[in-house]
């Protein structure tokens, strides 16, 4: 990727997060990165797949962050809860506004969407992570189990993205502690 293709794509990651997909246009993408409309397009083609990779870019980040943590030599249990942990510290560092995906899947809803595949991908990793790390635990049901820890997770972002209520996902982070004691119980 070229310098100018590099801050075209920092400035659209920045500009999308903070204004919304739609309320941006290719003009100011552009503008804020210093490079031309005709770069952007020689690059990405359009605006749906500089989308696109920035919502891939975004997601590798995480995956890569979640397996450094998930790496270290922990309990199945607490590999659970270092989800919730790394987390608290990703939001903390980079968003302020809540998930990136759960936001851009309020923008793109459209199946035909070139980014709604990475934004439900995500979502489907993250399923699969949580239930991999349930069966790992020795739950009873894992699918159960990770279906619930899920829906604490997103349902976590989405409160510290509003900022209803202080510390969501350490709260989030021990109702998912009681479902472990309660699923191994």
């Amino acid at each position: 990727m070229t310098p100018g293709a590099r801050r075209a794509l920092a400035a659209a990651e920045r500009l999308f997060y903070e204004r919304g997909i739609h309320a941006v246009g290719v003009d100011l993408i552009a503008a804020e990165a210093g490079v031309t409309k005709k770069t952007l397009y020689d690059r990405f083609g359009s605006k749906e797949q500089i989308v696109v990779e920035y919502l891939a870019a975004r997601d590798e980040r995480w995956r890569a962050r979640l397996a450094d943590r998930l790496d270290a030599d922990r309990a199945p249990a607490d590999r659970i809860l270092t989800v919730f942990d790394a987390s608290k510290s990703w939001m903390t560092e980079h968003a302020s506004k809540g998930c990136s995906m759960v936001n851009a899947h309020a923008e793109i809803s459209d199946p035909a969407h070139p980014a709604y595949a990475v934004i439900t991908g995500q979502k489907q990793w993250m399923l699969i992570l949580f239930t991999d790390l349930a069966r790992e635990s020795g739950a009873a049901d894992p699918d159960r189990l990770g279906r619930a820890l899920m829906l604490l997770h997103e349902g976590a972002l989405v409160a510290d993205g509003l900022n209803i209520f202080p510390d969501p996902i350490t709260g989030a982070r021990e109702e998912a502690r009681e479902l472990l004691r309660g699923a191994h119980g």
